[in-house]
C-alpha cells in the first residue's frame, strides 16, 4: 500500500511534465568575481542586514527538471525556526500537495488527503517525487545567504549580494534581487546538483513576526 501511494505521487508530478517544463536549463554563465575589499565590506554588511530574518512567507513559482522529466507550478511557503508549510499548485492553480515540516518529521499530503511521512524533506521528496527538495538549506538560500554548513565556494557582485554559492552538493546562482520591505532579497534562484535542476521565482515575500503568528493563532 505504501509503495502504491509513493508511485501515485510520482505519477502525479511526472504527468505535469507534459503540461509545462522548466526553461533555461543550460550551462550557467560565468560568475562574478569578488573584485575588491569595498564589495567585500558591502557583502558582510548585507549578510548582517538579513541575519535576523528567521521567519518569512514566500509566494512564487517553482520549476524542476530531474532525469529528463519536468514539473512547474506555483507555491506558497511559510517558514519559521521550527516549522515549514509548503503548498504546491499546478499551472492551472489547483493544489497538488502540501509539505509540512515539524521538529519531529516531514509529511507530504496530496489533494485527496493521502499522506506519507519521513524524517526529513530530502528523503520524503526523493521517495514520493523522485527528486530532492533541499529544504534544510533552502530557507537560507532563498534569502541570499549561505546556510550553517561548510561553504565550498561563493562569489558576490559589486553591491555585496551573493551571485553564486556552492554548498551541500548544490550549485546555486542568483540572477536578480529586489527590494522586499527594506531588504534586498533574491527574486530568481537557480539550483543544480548532479540529478536535479531547480528554479525558484519569488513573486512576493513578507517577514513573519512572533506577534503576527500569535494573532493568527488567536484568530484560528
Amino acid at each position: 500500500m505504501k509503495q502504491d501511494l509513493q508511485m501515485k505521487f510520482v505519477r502525479l508530478f511526472i504527468a505535469l511534465s507534459f503540461v509545462t517544463t522548466v526553461t533555461g536549463c543550460t550551462s550557467l554563465p560565468k560568475p562574478d568575481v569578488n573584485p575588491n575589499s569595498a564589495s567585500q565590506d558591502r557583502h558582510q554588511a548585507h549578510l548582517q542586514d538579513i541575519a535576523g530574518i528567521d521567519q518569512f512567507s514566500i509566494k512564487g513559482r517553482i520549476g524542476v527538471q530531474a532525469e529528463g522529466k519536468g514539473f512547474s507550478g506555483s507555491l506558497t511557503w511559510q517558514h519559521s525556526k521550527i516549522n515549514d508549510d509548503i503548498a504546491l499548485y499546478s499551472p492551472l492553480g489547483g493544489q497538488l500537495a502540501s509539505i509540512k515540516k515539524t521538529s519531529e518529521n516531514v509529511t507530504l499530503e496530496d489533494a485527496k488527503g493521502n499522506s506519507i511521512t519521513a524524517a526529513d524533506a530530502e528523503t520524503l521528496t526523493q521517495k514520493t517525487l523522485g527528486w530532492q527538495l533541499p529544504l534544510a538549506g533552502l530557507a537560507d538560500w532563498s534569502l541570499g545567504r549561505p546556510s550553517s554548513s561548510a561553504i565550498q565556494a561563493s562569489t558576490w557582485n559589486e553591491q555585496g549580494y551573493l551571485s553564486t554559492l556552492k554548498q551541500d552538493g548544490w550549485d546555486i546562482q542568483y540572477e536578480n534581487y529586489t527590494d522586499q520591505n527594506g531588504h534586498f532579497l533574491p527574486s530568481k534562484i537557480l539550483l543544480r546538483n548532479e540529478k536535479v535542476y531547480l528554479k525558484l521565482l519569488v513573486e512576493s515575500w513578507s517577514r513573519i513576526t512572533n506577534s503576527s503568528i500569535a494573532n493568527s493563532n488567536t484568530s484560528n
